[in-house]
């Protein structure tokens, strides 16, 4: 009989908010957060209810402002723009690095926020805390050759991010296009991490960055954060669906402009044999519950070898640990190490299930569903927002799931019989950010990945966002504008020589780095 788990102590949402007001004051209120803008926070909005994805309970939602409140912080970021761009580059630097210490500081903080507003394991909410602060702190020590002979842009650079990653993405863009000499705009991400984000920038407008920090609907905000003529740059992480409408706005505007969107990351199977090597990678694939853009949810494997794939597939995925994030047998164990916990939110979950229940009655063969007594949850707690990996072969085409990301733990197989069909499934979603190709033979990796529309092909093993100096983008559709990471990243929010043609995906040319 397994053991009835208990909340760990101290990490309630209640705790959590009060150690916010307490970090925080000037970021918070009792009953809500604020937004930053004029380099001031401001009670305006109108505050939705939230709950969390863990397990039902309220937690804070976003203030969002209505268009003309919006079009007011822009201008007010222009003008923080203005006198910030002036600012010696050593002076940024000392800013930046004192807000790294503060983010330090505070690192079980927010890190215990992400566990609860987007539902992070307790490892990975401080992996993702502990990447934006190492991220960042290298380009603090590596900045002015990056930006010698080279200028901030004419506005502020204007940030829409999804929810999954606040602080390694986006906190840490932020963070890396003030220290390039530009004031920053962030929208929070409608679906989670509003009081992660407050309260990092709350550290960062303390030591005199020109952040703003605003809470609104994409529909109602596009207009300031996008079309405004005050922006510099707009920066885009998210579906294709709303980058798409961005790019539009961009392109016509003739905008600087970094979109990252998602696309259907592969894993390829030919003529291979080190399955000890590849078992032990499978759960590792399923972390944060494949909500990342750099997620692999489809595998295309060459049919003589599938016997031999679920043979290794199989064993690994049943070992896939999921549940609430905090729950524990005795309230002073260390967090449970998961995989992961829930998805976003119940009506994703619910999206998840209905895909895949049509999918098996279109002709999809289910070949693993986890069970929700093999998971760790609370007595009685809201399990809504859970789905448990499954793994299916061959959807059929009319299906979701055979031609898009599914940002959940939702495995699908394509079996494949030559090289050109291999190539057909691994492209199937006209460009992605990742690709993999496990093949024993070098020379094949070497002939084949050249022909996988994938920023980054790995041989054997995942490829991921990365840090530091490693380069990021996408083919096709997966990306649009500047590619980033390294140098790239201070170059897509600089200006540079007369006539610079930075690496990306534009609408008249496309350059590799």
């Amino acid at each position: 009989m397994a053991p009835t788990l208990t909340l760990k102590a101290g990490t309630s949402w209640a705790e959590a908010w009060q150690r916010c007001l307490a970090a925080a004051p000037e970021a918070f209120r009792d009953d809500r957060v604020l937004n930053l803008w004029n380099a001031a926070w401001h009670a305006d909005g109108r505050a939705l209810p939230a709950i969390s994805p863990v397990d039902g309970t309220p937690v804070a939602g976003p203030p969002r402002l209505d268009r003309a409140t919006a079009r007011q912080a822009v201008r007010a970021s222009l003008d923080q723009h203005r006198a910030w761009r002036h600012i010696p580059p050593a002076e940024r630097r000392a800013r930046v690095a004192a807000t790294l210490d503060a983010l330090a500081q505070h690192r079980e903080l927010l890190a215990l926020l992400l566990v609860w507003e987007i539902g992070k394991p307790w490892r990975l909410a401080q992996a993702d805390v502990d990447r934006a602060i190492d991220g960042v702190r290298w380009y603090v020590d590596g900045i002015e050759p990056m930006i010698a002979g080279r200028a901030p842009l004419d506005g502020p650079v204007s940030n829409i991010a999804s929810w999954n990653y606040p602080m390694s993405v986006l906190a840490h863009t932020l963070l890396v296009q003030a220290l390039a000499g530009n004031a920053v705009i962030a929208k929070t991400p409608t679906d989670g991490g509003v009081a992660c984000l407050t309260l990092a920038c709350a550290l960062a407008a303390r030591e005199g960055i020109p952040v703003t920090l605003v809470s609104g609907s994409g529909g109602e905000l596009s207009q300031a954060l996008v079309r405004a003529p005050e922006i510099g740059c707009v920066s885009f992480v998210g579906g294709r669906d709303t980058g798409a409408a961005v790019a539009t706005a961009v392109a016509d505007l003739g905008k600087r402009h970094v979109l990252e969107q998602e696309g259907l990351n592969t894993w390829g199977i030919w003529n291979y044999s080190d399955w000890d090597a590849f078992t032990a990678l499978v759960p590792k694939l399923f972390d944060y519950g494949k909500q990342r853009c750099t997620a692999y949810p489809r595998f295309v494997v060459q049919r003589d070898l599938f016997d031999a794939f679920l043979s290794a597939y199989l064993p690994a995925v049943r070992r896939v640990r999921v549940g609430h994030p905090l729950a524990v047998e005795r309230s002073g164990d260390p967090c449970p190490e998961l995989d992961f916990g829930p998805v976003i939110n119940a009506a994703k979950a619910k999206e998840l299930r209905d895909q895949v229940t049509e999918a098996i009655d279109r002709g999809a063969v289910p070949l693993h569903r986890g069970k929700e007594a093999d998971a760790r949850f609370l007595p009685g707690q809201d399990t809504s927002a859970y789905v448990h990996p499954v793994t299916l072969l061959n959807p059929p085409r009319s299906s979701p799931l055979h031609h898009a990301e599914p940002f959940g733990p939702v495995d699908t197989i394509v079996l494949v019989d030559t090289e050109a069909e291999l190539l057909a499934a691994m492209n199937a979603s006209n460009g992605a950010l990742v690709a993999t190709l496990s093949t024993d033979d070098r020379a094949t990796f070497e002939r084949l990945a050249p022909q996988i529309r994938a920023f980054k092909v790995g041989h054997g093993t995942p490829r991921s966002r990365g840090d530091r100096d490693e380069l990021f983008g996408g083919f096709g559709a997966s990306w649009r504008g500047a590619f980033v990471g390294g140098e790239l990243l201070v170059r897509a929010v600089t200006r540079g020589p007369a006539g610079e043609r930075l690496p990306g995906n534009f609408p008249d040319y496309q350059l590799m780095p």
